[in-house]
Order: C-alpha cells, then structure tokens, then sequence
C-alpha cells in the first residue's frame, strides 16, 4: 500500500512537468562534453604534490557532466564527485562538488571564454575553517586532452592549489 501511495504521489507531482518539452544538450553543453573520458591528474598545494585519476562521463540526457575524482592527500584516501551544466535560464554554467572531507556542497556558477577556453565559475563552499568562503574556480583548456585547473579561495591573488589533468591515451 505506501508504494501505491509513493507512486500517486511521483505522479502527482510529475504530470506538470511531463506538459513542459524536456531539456536538450545545446552547444554550451559541448564544453563539458569535450572533458569526457578518463584523466590523469597532477594536483599541487602548500608545497606538496598528489597524483590520482578522474573520470568524467554525460549523463542524465547529456545534460550533466559528472565526475569522480580519486587521490590520496595527507596519507588518506579522498574521493570527489562534481556535476555540470549549463543552465540556459542563468546563461550560466553550474556546478556542484562535494568530497570525502567534508558534509557541506560548493556551489559554483559561471561563463565561458570561447577564446581563451576558459571556464570561470565562482560560489561558496567550505573554507579551511568549515565557514562559508567564496571560491573561484579557473579551468583552461589548451586542447582537447589537458585542463589546467586552479582553485582560489577568499580574495586571494594566488592559487590555493592547482590540477593539471592530462586524457589517458
């Protein structure tokens, strides 16, 4: 009986939005569509470096790009999961992370710069103290098999740590 009423429920709420056309990729979606396939990635912070791998895939009716990064930092495992679009209502790429260091979501909007193939998002996410903190978030893509990524935190000037990714061939 609660699954009958689980279903009614769903349905309920769904019909309206089986009366809207479903999302479709556009071309903004083809930026994240070029980051498919699996990395190597070299990330660098506070003097120390830390190598492990990504991989990225389309899902959900290719309008989400998801990925699943995997490394060891400070002697322990860490694992990260991201998801992607591009939101045509903002006019805006969207992003979420979340990681195995901590319960709270960095949310992230921003453009990109078809000339200097650069992606820029900003948002808040945790801090080093756990406090909300503004981040940007800078991916240049040279080419189609390497992302130079570098995270800032705060106002600051420099980096708080970067990634180079390089495709697995």
């Amino acid at each position: 009986m609660k699954l009958l009423s689980t279903c009614a429920v769903v349905l309920a709420l769904t019909a309206p939005v089986h009366a809207q056309s479903p999302a479709k990729p556009g071309p903004e979606h083809d930026v994240l569509k070029k980051m498919e396939g699996n990395w190597d990635m070299t990330m660098k912070f506070g003097g120390m470096e830390a190598k492990g791998t990504v991989v990225y895939k389309m899902e959900l009716g290719g309008l989400w790009l998801a990925g699943a990064l995997e490394t060891e930092l400070f002697g322990s495992k860490f694992s990260g999961r991201s998801l992607d679009s591009y939101d045509a209502a903002k006019k805006k790429y969207v992003g979420v992370w979340v990681d195995s260091m901590s319960a709270s979501t960095m949310v992230l909007e921003g453009t990109f710069d078809a000339a200097t193939k650069t992606l820029t998002m900003t948002g808040d996410g945790p801090g080093q103290d756990g406090k909300p903190t503004k981040h940007k978030a800078v991916s240049v893509m040279p080419d189609d098999d390497t992302i130079n990524f570098s995270m800032f935190m705060g106002d600051t000037k420099e980096p708080m740590f970067t990634i180079v990714y390089k495709r697995k061939k």
